[in-house]
C-alpha cells in the first residue's frame, strides 16, 4: 500500500505527463510560421480550382490553427499564379492549386519563368473530375460508337468542339481522334458558353468539357452526355459510360486540381501539411461539398503527386506534338 507521500509524488508526476504528452506531439509536428497561409489558385473565381480551393481551405485552416486565405491570380497560362508563390517565402505560409494547365505549360509554351516540375515541391493531390463529351438532346447520337463512326463516314461534316487550343479538353479530344483512327477538325472556343452556344446551334457535332460546371444541365437533359474519358465512371454521372467501356482501352483523361509549394520548402513541413490534407480529405462534409462540385476528392503523398505531375507532362507533351499545336 502507497504512503500518502509516494501517492502524491505519482499524482504529480502523472501531472508532469500528462501536460509533457502534448508537448512532445507538438515537437513531433513540423511547425508552420504563426501567420495566415495564402492558397494562390492559377484561376479566376467560381471556376472548379477555385471551389475546391476554398472548400479545402475552410476545413483546413481549422486543422493548421491559421486562417488559409484563397488568393486567385488568373493569368498567362498560369504563369502569374507561379511567379507568385515562387517569389514567396518557403516556409509553408504560402501554397499554390496546381492543375492540369500545370503539367501541360513546359509543352504549350516557348519558354517559362520556371521549371514546372523541378521549381515546385508536390504536397498533395486534393481531387479528380472528368470530361464528359457531349451532344445536343435532339442529336442522333447516342454513345461514343456512333459519335466515331458519324466522324469516319461524314469526316467533312463533323466536327468536335472543345475550349482553347492546349486546354485538357482540346488536348483529351486529340487524343480521342488518335485512340479512335479519326481525322476530325477540332473547333477551339473562347470559353465554356460559345462552346456550348455552338454545340445546340448544331455548329459542332460533339463537344469535350469537364463535367463539374455543367453537371446540372446534363441532369435536366439540356445537353446529353454519351461519355466520359476517365478509367472509370463520374460519381456525378454514374449512368454514363467511359470510353474504356466503348472499346477504347487504357484510355484515361482526368482533370485534377493538387497543392504544390516552392521547391526549397522543408520536407517535415511539406509532410506536416500533406496530413492535415489528407485528414481534411477524409471528412465526410468535405467530400460531400466537393462532390456537389463535381470534384471526387482523392488525396495521397507527395510522392505519388510527383509521378502524377511528370507522367501527365510527359502524355500531354506527346499529344501536343502529334496534333502539330505551335508553342504559344
Amino acid at each position: 500500500m502507497l504512503s500518502r507521500r509516494d501517492a502524491l509524488r505519482l499524482a504529480g508526476l502523472a501531472a508532469v505527463v500528462g501536460w509533457a504528452a502534448p508537448a512532445i506531439r507538438a515537437q513531433g509536428a513540423a511547425a508552420l510560421p504563426d501567420k495566415p497561409v495564402r492558397l494562390i489558385v492559377p484561376n479566376a473565381a467560381g471556376g472548379v480550382a477555385d471551389l475546391t480551393a476554398r472548400t479545402v481551405g475552410q476545413a483546413l485552416s481549422e486543422r493548421l490553427g491559421q486562417p488559409v486565405v484563397v488568393e486567385n491570380r488568373p493569368g498567362a497560362g498560369g504563369i502569374v499564379a507561379g511567379q507568385t508563390l515562387l517569389s514567396s517565402p518557403a516556409d509553408g505560409s504560402t501554397l499554390m492549386v496546381a492543375t492540369n494547365a500545370h503539367a501541360i505549360s513546359a509543352s504549350l509554351f516557348r519558354s517559362l519563368p520556371f521549371d514546372p516540375i523541378r521549381d515546385f515541391a508536390p504536397v498533395g493531390l486534393m481531387g479528380t473530375f472528368a470530361i464528359a463529351i457531349l451532344v445536343a438532346p435532339d442529336s442522333s447520337l447516342r454513345t461514343s460508337g456512333d459519335l466515331v463512326a458519324k466522324l469516319k463516314s461524314d469526316p467533312a461534316g463533323s466536327n468536335i468542339g472543345t475550349i482553347s487550343v492546349g486546354s485538357t479538353q482540346n488536348l483529351a479530344a486529340e487524343l480521342f481522334k488518335t485512340a479512335a483512327g479519326v481525322e476530325a477538325v477540332t473547333v477551339p472556343f473562347n470559353g465554356t458558353p460559345a462552346l456550348l452556344t455552338a454545340l445546340l446551334r448544331g455548329d459542332v457535332t460533339a463537344a469535350f468539357e469537364i463535367v463539374a460546371p455543367i453537371t446540372g444541365q446534363i441532369r435536366d437533359g439540356s445537353l446529353r452526355a454519351i461519355a466520359v474519358t476517365s478509367a472509370g465512371r463520374a460519381a456525378n454521372l454514374p449512368d454514363v459510360p467511359t470510353l474504356r467501356e466503348a472499346g477504347l482501352a487504357d484510355f484515361d483523361v482526368t482533370s485534377w486540381n493538387a497543392v504544390v509549394a516552392p521547391a526549397r520548402t522543408p520536407a517535415p513541413v511539406i509532410a506536416r501539411i500533406n496530413q492535415e490534407l489528407n485528414a481534411v480529405l477524409g471528412q465526410p462534409t468535405v467530400r460531400s461539398k466537393l462532390l456537389e462540385a463535381g470534384v471526387e476528392a482523392k488525396g495521397g503523398d507527395p510522392a505519388s503527386l510527383a509521378r502524377l505531375m511528370s507522367e501527365e507532362a510527359e502524355k500531354w507533351r506527346a499529344v501536343i506534338q502529334r496534333a502539330g499545336i505551335e508553342k504559344q
